[in-house]
């Protein structure tokens, strides 16, 4: 597990180590120089001992964004929290995994990738939104497919057999009267390659996330057919905060100013989509313009992060239409597992 430590304890440095030495980024090919990218340093004053907290995140994944910019900037430091930001990967269970490990406290991931694992025992709850609408569904302007009905007959390329992008359309396909796993062809390709696959004509479309998706879309002038923000997906959270139990049952007050901070910071992005931006190009080097960035940070639903019983609601409304497409077990009660792995953290 590689250790991103940023800070932001009174008196520390805040700052990212970052290792690796080149990554693609995803349809659009742009190349991430990654030997070594560093924060600026920055100290914050606190009140008493700051709460130390270990958060998961996935630093290729734009729409984290806000999180790093949150702790350089000090917006955790004014809930009085010390916040170590831990690199697990791209791969959501591997995020999941660090905490269920106790190697994290907590962590930021995508609804669709904790839905699974909490039904199978993950000792974790979930507690606080975080956006909506980083997932798109897209085809070249020349396919013909405008609709998701369009789809019926043609493939569709992702990067895994039960990734959340697939998982996100599926649903979208059944609620559009399709079939599927039979009215459409899924076709698993590398990750950082799918949008360039069907620009090649290896697949009729691609389900896939920012900024990847965002970026393919820009390169290959693709159309966005579907999204998780609009159309089934309206007012739904995509990514979503989860704690260890045992860490919250030792602190739950922090676990309760971490939602808070979660909370402003997302609204201040909605509000500063420009700043976010150019924050993340210049200290982690993502390889993407920032003016695209701005334009991906701005088009997501930063108003949506639930948090209570609307929490318990989408997670409810998630756990349905994961059983739509029979990703859960039939036995298993929507409304109970969402009781159950859901907190009401600021009752």
């Amino acid at each position: 597990m590689s250790r991103y430590k940023v800070r932001s304890a009174a008196g520390e440095t805040a700052k990212v180590s970052r290792r690796g030495a080149l990554r693609t980024f995803g349809a659009a090919g742009a190349g991430i120089a990654a030997a070594a990218a560093f924060m600026k340093p920055a100290s914050y004053a606190i009140a008493g001992n700051a709460t130390r907290l270990r958060l998961s995140w996935d630093e290729i994944a734009a729409c984290n964004s806000p999180a790093a910019f949150a702790v350089q900037t000090g917006f955790y430091a004014r809930h009085n929290l010390d916040i170590e930001l831990f690199y697990q990967g791209a791969s959501g269970q591997t995020l999941i995994q660090s905490i269920a490990t106790d190697k994290t406290d907590a962590g930021i991931g995508l609804l669709f990738d904790w839905v699974k694992p909490l039904e199978q025992g993950l000792d974790v709850k979930l507690f606080v939104g975080s956006h909506g609408g980083c997932t798109r569904l897209l085809a070249p302007k020349d396919s013909g497919i405008k609709t998701l009905a369009d789809l019926k007959g043609k493939s569709i390329a992702s990067y895994d057999v039960a990734s959340p992008p697939k998982h996100s359309f599926q649903i979208a396909l059944a609620k559009a009267g399709l079939d599927p796993e039979n009215d459409v062809d899924w076709v698993n390709l590398p990750f950082d390659i799918v949008g360039e696959a069907v620009a090649r004509g290896d697949a009729d479309a691609v389900a896939h996330l920012d900024p990847w998706a965002f970026a393919a879309k820009k390169k290959f002038d693709f159309h966005e057919v579907a999204n998780t923000q609009t159309g089934f997906f309206d007012g739904a959270v995509c990514c979503v905060l989860g704690v260890n139990s045992s860490y919250l049952a030792a602190n739950k007050d922090a676990v309760r100013r971490l939602a808070e901070a979660n909370i402003e910071i997302h609204e201040y992005a909605a509000r500063h989509p420009g700043e976010v931006a150019k924050w993340f190009i210049d200290n982690l080097n993502p390889g993407i313009p920032v003016a695209d960035l701005e334009e991906q940070i701005a088009s997501w639903t930063l108003h949506v992060h639930p948090v209570g019983a609307e929490l318990r609601d989408q997670v409810k409304w998630a756990a349905d239409d994961l059983a739509l497409i029979k990703v859960l077990e039939p036995t298993t009660v929507t409304s109970e597992f969402a009781d159950r792995v859901t907190v009401d953290i600021l009752a």
